[in-house]
């Protein structure tokens, strides 16, 4: 296969990561339409965000750091700064791959972006999961594919028994589901192993899973 782009979705577990991720978890609400901007003005390495909340009004404003800045049937509109340090985004922005579109909900951030090449997504794939911990590709489509019944032969011999065991764990669990119904720290309970082993296999297993499907 030649690689003619990919678009990605993935989530990642992780509240502290995103300030939009926290206020989801904090208010019970789904955040969408995530906006940022840094003034051309600023010398502090400040970012304006802004982003769209169907709930949770009380919570949010609660919260001080947030003002209302629109209301509409769609949902509020909310406006902070934060510094400018490293997220969740940016950390994927800096591999030359923007962000297209950002929601949240129950302290889940979804984020989906386009990748030339499989290498690249292994690179951002890599690089989350050493800054925050639980991080789950959701979908990936390849440029052009417009045919839904498209299929893929895996071979599931490629897995061990032990990556095939934490594989088929997680999805019993609900690890992949969204929000999510078992988190790291409870697959790797139930395996008996710990958070560090669990995401090696279940990284492996995704890679070998994910060289297959992509025919690379």
């Amino acid at each position: 296969m030649t690689d003619s782009g990919i678009r990605v979705e993935l989530s990642v577990d992780s509240p502290g990561a995103c300030p939009v991720a926290a206020v989801s978890e904090e208010a019970g609400t789904t955040v969408t339409d995530v906006a940022r901007s840094a003034p051309l003005d600023d010398d502090e390495g400040q970012v304006v965000e802004e982003f769209t909340a169907d709930g949770g009004a009380q919570a949010i404003e609660s919260r001080g750091d947030i003002a209302e800045v629109f209301a509409g049937g769609g949902g509020a509109r909310y406006q902070f700064e934060r510094e400018r340090t490293g997220c969740v985004c940016e950390t994927v922005e800096e591999f030359a791959c923007p962000v297209a579109d950002i929601r949240a909900e129950s302290g889940q951030l979804r984020l989906t972006f386009h990748a030339p090449d499989v290498d690249r997504i292994r690179a951002i794939v890599t690089r989350l999961k050493e800054l925050y911990g639980d991080v789950s590709l959701r979908s990936l489509r390849r440029d052009g594919e417009t045919n839904p019944t498209d299929s893929v032969l895996v071979d599931r011999s490629r897995l061990t028994d032990r990556q095939r065991e934490v594989l088929e764990t997680a999805i019993e669990m609900g690890y992949f589901r969204y929000p999510k119904g078992a988190n790291a720290s409870e697959v790797a309970e139930e395996l008996d192993i710990s958070v560090s082993t669990f995401a090696e296999h279940l990284a492996a297993a995704q890679t070998k899973l994910l060289d297959t499907i992509l025919d690379v």
